[in-house]
């Protein structure tokens, strides 16, 4: 731990955007809030709740949309399963003897079947079309909330000495099965969720590194750094629900990874606790030129070698400037173009992402009703690019931009960009 460099002594207690018992907040379903969802009100779309920009706005193009193109009947419901009942699945394969050793840890825990189902999966189309339809064939038959390190060491012993499995739980976002209970294992199943597990530990403002537990959710963590005027700059889709832990163990990437790196880029140091012991590296400086890198052993392993702990990782100063930028190119062949260019000669941005036309007309489907004065402002934008400029709206694509940094290099950045831009057609 650094001391004279410390921004602070005491760890940071964070305040978890996502709750303890996730279904209170979230769909236990499907992705995302409970209150955020597309709803059909006398034939028009909206988008319920006021987390988002379009939340309680009409969005009259949507329904039309789907059903030209989906073919999907608006007026017909699919039936989905109602919330699981403690008989709906069968009782945990806990022993009266394994069950008192768990009551002496005194770590927090559940049985209860709802729990156990919402970490029985992540958010695979599979996944969710199982909770929605069907049922799992094994779910955890327990699970468990450590509140720091040495519990995550009292949890992994149990384990081993009573044969027992362990899945670590994060943010539940995976998407490649790691948190899936095997069909055939009869031996119990622990469902480990680091959730409770998420305090800044310490921050080093001279160094720019700070020490985290790795159950801290992505937006919560963003949050308590920009407090501190740092950031970490790692976005990856899942960023609202996925946890510091998770991003090690799948050795996630991130929308600003131009700017900010990968989270191998990132990792400095990671703690991870295993039935032979705990793995980590005995120094803290970020790169050692003799022997194997654990780091890049940890990464990647999904939960499979152990249960990662704590993690030290790479912050920056908050950006003095954020802006946003777009760009139309008239097919996905010149966008292309226009990415390798700009590759080739190193100059990509905080995030650079190309949209094909589908991904296009997509966001202008989604697009709230507009106001009166809006509606002339994007009716002459569409007379310039379709008239003027000849953009085929069948065919044209649109990259998008976000610059970071101080002005003179946005500015810099930004005018590289757009020249770039230029020579393949871009607008």
């Amino acid at each position: 731990m650094p001391a004279s460099n410390q921004k602070f002594t005491d760890p940071v207690i964070v305040k978890s955007v996502i709750p303890k018992h996730r279904q209170d907040l979230l769909k236990w379903n499907g992705w995302g809030y409970k209150d955020s969802q597309f709803v059909i009100r006398d034939g028009v779309a909206y988008f319920t709740g006021q987390r988002y920009s379009i939340g309680n706005l009409t969005l009259p193009h949507l329904a039309p949309w789907v059903i030209s193109v989906l073919n999907i009947d608006l007026n017909k419901y699919n039936v989905f399963n109602d919330l699981p009942k403690e008989s709906d699945y069968p009782p945990p394969k806990l022993t009266k003897e394994i069950y008192e050793k768990l009551e002496k840890l005194n770590i927090p825990h559940s049985i209860k079947v709802i729990d156990r189902v919402v970490r029985a999966h992540g958010h695979t189309l599979k996944d969710i079309f199982i909770l929605k339809y069907g049922r799992f064939d094994r779910i955890p038959d327990l699970v468990l909330w450590p509140k720091g390190h040495d519990d995550v060491v009292k949890i992994v012993k149990l384990a081993d000495e009573n044969d027992m499995v362990i899945i670590p739980f994060g943010g539940g976002t995976a998407v490649s099965g790691a948190v899936e209970c095997p069909t055939g294992e009869d031996r119990p199943i622990i469902s480990l969720d680091t959730t409770q597990m998420n305090r800044i530990l310490w921050l080093d403002e001279k160094n720019l590194v700070a020490c985290c537990e790795s159950g801290i959710i992505g937006q919560d963590l963003e949050r308590e750094l920009n407090k501190l005027g740092f950031t970490c700059g790692h976005e990856p889709d899942s960023y609202e629900f996925s946890s510091l832990g998770g991003w090690v163990a799948t050795r996630a990437s991130g929308m600003k990874k131009n700017t900010y790196g990968n989270i191998e880029d990132l990792l400095v140091h990671v703690k991870m606790v295993t039935p032979k012991g705990l793995l980590q590296k005995n120094c803290q400086v970020p790169r050692l030129s003799c022997g194997p890198d654990f780091n890049h052993v940890i990464m990647g392993s999904e939960g499979s070698l152990g249960v990662i702990t704590e993690v030290v990782l790479k912050i920056r100063p908050v950006p003095k400037i954020r802006r946003y930028g777009s760009i139309i190119f008239y097919d996905f062949e010149d966008g292309v173009n226009c990415m390798r260019e700009v590759a080739r000669q190193r100059c990509q941005p905080a995030s650079i992402r190309l949209m094909d036309n589908d991904q296009f007309k997509f966001g202008l489907i989604v697009k709230p009703q507009s106001t009166f004065m809006e509606s002339i402002v994007d009716g002459l934008k569409k007379v310039y690019v379709t008239k003027i400029k000849k953009f085929d709206p069948d065919r044209m694509c649109v990259m998008t931009l976000l610059f970071e940094g101080d002005e003179n290099e946005v500015k810099v950045s930004e005018k590289r960009i757009y020249d770039i831009a230029a020579t393949f057609r871009g607008v």
